[in-house]
């Protein structure tokens, strides 16, 4: 007779839990109405402060592109008169060429124009719908 060789026993998983949902007792919610972002979960939405916030959206987007394509404009008319004045290559400061030192760092004081006009823009444009918005 022969003995059948044993199967190694495998061990059985232990069985996972069964998922429970865990709910709380709240009050039921009131439907609340539907906003864009533009008020603070649980605040009352006023539907004139909806229109303002619009148009202080509208305002910052076309301040924005209007200082970036101002921006744009400047830095092409430098890069041009760099790039076009026939004499700017001789005249030499430090032992630089003015072309060099205007392509380093006449860029830097334009941005810094650019960026404080945005900003204060940006500043008088919220203040303004603040004061239309606290005005009702």
């Amino acid at each position: 007779m022969t003995e059948t060789p044993k199967r190694a026993e495998t061990p059985r998983r232990a069985e996972t839990p069964k998922r429970v949902r865990v709910t709380a007792d709240l009050p039921p919610r009131r439907p609340q109405a539907l906003t864009r972002g533009i008020a603070l979960p649980g605040s009352p939405v006023d539907e004139a402060d909806a229109v303002y916030a619009r148009a202080l959206m509208r305002s910052q987007l076309r301040l924005a592109l209007g200082t970036v394509a101002g921006f744009v404009v400047v830095v092409v008319v430098l890069a041009l008169a760099v790039a076009l004045i026939p004499g700017m290559e001789s005249v030499t400061l430090w032992g630089v060429p003015l072309s060099w030192l205007l392509q380093a760092f006449a860029f830097y004081p334009i941005i810094l124009v650019f960026a404080l006009l945005y900003a204060r823009t940006a500043a008088r444009n919220e203040r303004r719908y603040r004061a239309l918005r606290d005005r009702e």
